[in-house]
C-alpha cells in the first residue's frame, strides 16, 4: 500500500488513540505520544508496526496520541488511518 495524502482515525477521548498519517519520501517514522508512555510505548510502537507490515506500507509518517487505548482498538485507528490514506498498488 501506498500512502498518498494525509488521514486520521481516532479521537482524542479516554481510553481511545488519535492516529495520523502522512506520506513520506523513505522508510517508516513513528512518534508516539501516550499517557502510557513509560509502560506500554513499546508495544505500542509493536503494533503500529504490525499494522504497516500486514499492510505493505513501506513509506509513511505515522503519529499516535494514545489516551490508553487497548491493542485491538490501537491497530484498528492505525489499519482505518492507512486505508483511508492509502492506495493499493498492484
Amino acid at each position: 500500500m501506498e500512502i498518498v495524502r494525509a488521514a486520521t482515525a481516532g479521537s482524542l477521548e479516554s481510553s481511545d488513540a488519535m492516529v495520523t498519517v502522512e506520506p513520506r519520501e523513505d522508510g517508516v517514522a513513528i512518534e508516539v505520544a501516550s499517557v502510557v508512555l513509560c509502560q506500554f510505548g513499546d508495544a505500542i510502537e509493536r503494533a503500529v508496526r504490525a499494522v504497516l507490515n500486514e499492510l505493505h506500507v513501506e513509506r509513511a509518517q505515522v503519529r499516535v496520541n494514545d489516551r490508553g487505548a487497548v491493542e485491538c482498538a490501537l491497530k484498528a485507528r492505525v489499519e482505518t488511518a492507512l486505508r483511508r490514506a492509502g492506495e493499493v498498488q498492484a
